[in-house]
């Protein structure tokens, strides 16, 4: 069990687990992901963590197969400028390791925006808490669990 697992369990949402043998040698989390599970990239999210010009950090989760717009995610969380957080703040704020970042469980709540393409699926996937682990929900749960909006942040 992860906490991202926890969360949804404790919320009592319909979720489905999906596991994979994650190859150490791929970087591209997601992508694997999507490949390995037969799912569709638009369908498997990543889960970002953002650092604001304001110093505070976001969570930014968008399609695998897309890029983040810093420009849009600052303006829909109220900055102006953004950047990537780096690897230890990204630790230290959700508990996960780069690569099992979920938007679900995280040790500390922070404010989330997804990328409003996950409103056409009846489901996604999210990570589950750690590499080769995926959480299929649907965005309108994630949106309830995360407190998050929804916004076009994608470029």
């Amino acid at each position: 069990m992860t906490p991202a697992i926890n969360s949804a369990k404790k919320a009592k949402i319909e979720y489905f687990l999906h596991q994979y043998e994650h190859d150490s040698g791929n970087s591209s989390y997601g992508l694997e992901a999507a490949e390995k599970l037969a799912v569709a990239p638009e369908r498997v999210f990543k889960t970002l963590v953002v650092k604001l010009d304001t110093a505070e950090l976001v969570i930014a989760i968008l399609p695998v197969n897309s890029m983040l717009s810093m420009k849009n995610v600052a303006k829909a969380c109220g900055g102006r400028k953004a950047e990537m957080a780096d690897k230890a703040q990204v630790q230290r704020s959700t508990g996960y390791v780069l690569g099992g970042v979920s938007p679900l469980g995280q040790k500390k709540s922070l404010k989330t925006v997804i990328e409003r393409s996950a409103q056409q699926y009846a489901t996604i996937y999210v990570s589950g808490g750690r590499r080769g682990l995926e959480i299929e929900l649907n965005a309108l749960d994630l949106q309830t669990l995360t407190q998050a909006s929804f916004a076009s942040i994608s470029q």
